[in-house]
């Protein structure tokens, strides 16, 4: 029986009348209902209830969330030595003992020495150079400077558990030893995030001139590093050749920035190289997404869109694009692969404005920190006019609506991912935790919010509210 207009008028007038009582609570739980905030019409019954608040976010808004979220990783991550067995202060950096090490703060997940803090200190910088606060940039100022005076302490202990007898027994060898990825730099995850993050450091006069561990880092990447026979970075795990989209990040910044620094472009070409030749393995064209990684000994990999994987391509290909020349016979095609891949993002945002840690599994869960990298990557697309506003602007401004709720009062980012490995089944992917001390979400949280600021700011785009959605219009 088909239900009378009047009743179904009434019936939606009621539900977004009670919604409009429900408090706008900073997590949401998935059966949390939110008015359109922007409909002024009362009683309007083709408004929407949704499950995060559908509205354009001020200004103010955006940045009492990034500042939320400073003032907790400020706190957490302090740049100072202990003894381990004590907890005790070392000042004197005259004196090496094998119990340094560098505190790792808040539940022990801020190494200042890692390459989820190279993307802290991204953010931090992106979030300083949008807001003009000095506290962003004071943070990473902090940073480079503790590494700077610290590192050669470091390097003493890492010969002096070389030679002391019994210290590879007791876990004190160079795998503990604090600055390990500068001193025994092994892997694209020791080099490509946190030289990158140096580099942007060092044009914006933060900290100590730390250019020898600049250049040793990019040494590693652009020499050093295990590449498939094509050329693309590569690791010898899970399987001896396997091509991981996360590399994109440790990687391709890092050799963007340099040609930046040194002004020799053979390390733009190699990070174009790797984007391209690395698509042909990763890259589906049918779902326009990358599957997490590809091994060399097996020509059949399952595919699995985990989705920090994305982010980090995503994220990987904005900062190429922005210091590749318009003239670098490889700009439009990397610039369409990127195009596609966000078209294909645009249409797996959840109802709640975040994506799925397996973007095409609507079963599994939301996550934060693919989630920030997606809106920073849209958002900061549109500011530089590589995408249109009238196709992405809504998608960016969900996104950051439904990514704001997972920041708690405190500044932490809940519903984030742990470290992933590749993998090669579904149910690992499904069942990764999502500790409250997970960080990954941090550095591109920063960042969103960031372009955010810019893209409600932004002079050559128009925000209209019509039809009960929002709609950004290029301004002529």
């Amino acid at each position: 029986m088909t239900t009378p207009a009047p009743a179904r008028r009434l019936r939606a007038t009621l539900v977004v009348a009670c919604a409009a009582l429900l408090p706008l609570s900073l997590t949401a739980d998935n059966d949390d209902v939110y008015p359109d905030r922007d409909n002024t019409v009362p009683g309007d019954a083709g408004a929407g209830v949704y499950r995060v608040p559908y509205h354009r976010p001020t200004v103010g808004e955006v940045r009492a969330v990034i500042e939320r979220v400073f003032a907790f990783v400020d706190h957490a991550s302090p740049t100072r030595v202990i003894d381990e067995r004590t907890g005790a202060e070392i000042t004197d950096r005259t004196r090496v003992t094998e119990y340094a090490i560098a505190d790792r703060g808040d539940g022990g997940a801020f190494n200042p020495y890692q390459y989820t803090m190279g993307v802290t200190h991204a953010g931090m910088m992106r979030a300083a150079a949008v807001t003009g606060d000095p506290r962003y940039s004071g943070f990473v100022r902090r940073h480079m400077q503790f590494i700077h005076d610290w590192l050669p302490y470091f390097r003493k202990q890492a010969e002096l558990v070389a030679i002391e007898p019994g210290a590879e027994h007791r876990g004190h060898g160079i795998r503990h030893n604090s600055f390990r990825g500068a001193i025994a730099t092994e892997s694209l995850d020791d080099s490509g995030a946190m030289g990158a993050a140096m580099i942007h450091a060092r044009f914006a006069g933060l900290g100590p001139d730390n250019l020898a561990l600049i250049e040793h880092l990019a040494d590693w990447v652009a020499n050093r590093q295990f590449r498939l026979d094509d050329g693309c970075w590569a690791r010898r795990r899970p399987q001896p050749v396997s091509l991981w989209a996360d590399d994109h990040y440790m990687s391709v910044p890092l050799m963007a920035q340099m040609t930046r620094l040194s002004g020799d472009r053979k390390y733009i070409d190699d990070a174009a190289r790797h984007v391209l030749r690395s698509a042909t393995r990763l890259f589906n064209p049918r779902t326009q997404l990358y599957t997490h990684g590809s091994n060399a000994n097996q020509p059949y990999n399952p595919q699995f869109y985990w989705g920090r994987a994305n982010g980090w391509v995503a994220m990987a290909i904005v900062e190429l694009l922005a210091v590749m020349p318009a003239d670098h016979p490889d700009r439009a095609a990397i610039l369409d692969l990127f195009q596609q891949h966000l078209q294909a993002l645009a249409a797996l945002q959840g109802p709640r404005g975040l994506w799925r840690n397996l973007l095409d599994k609507t079963d599994s869960f939301e996550d934060s920190s693919c989630t920030a990298m997606f809106v920073y990557s849209i958002a900061r697309a549109i500011n530089e006019g590589w995408i249109s506003p009238v196709s992405y602007g809504s998608v960016a401004q969900v996104g950051w609506n439904g990514l704001a709720m997972q920041v708690t009062p405190e500044g932490r980012i809940q519903s984030t991912c742990v470290g992933t490995t590749f993998a090669s089944d579904n149910v690992y992917y499904y069942s990764r935790p999502q500790p409250s001390d997970a960080n990954h979400s941090i550095g591109p949280t920063l960042m969103a919010g960031a372009e955010m600021i810019r893209l409600l700011e932004n002079p050559k785009v128009e925000v209209r509210y019509q039809w009960r959605t929002h709609h950004y219009i290029p301004k002529e």
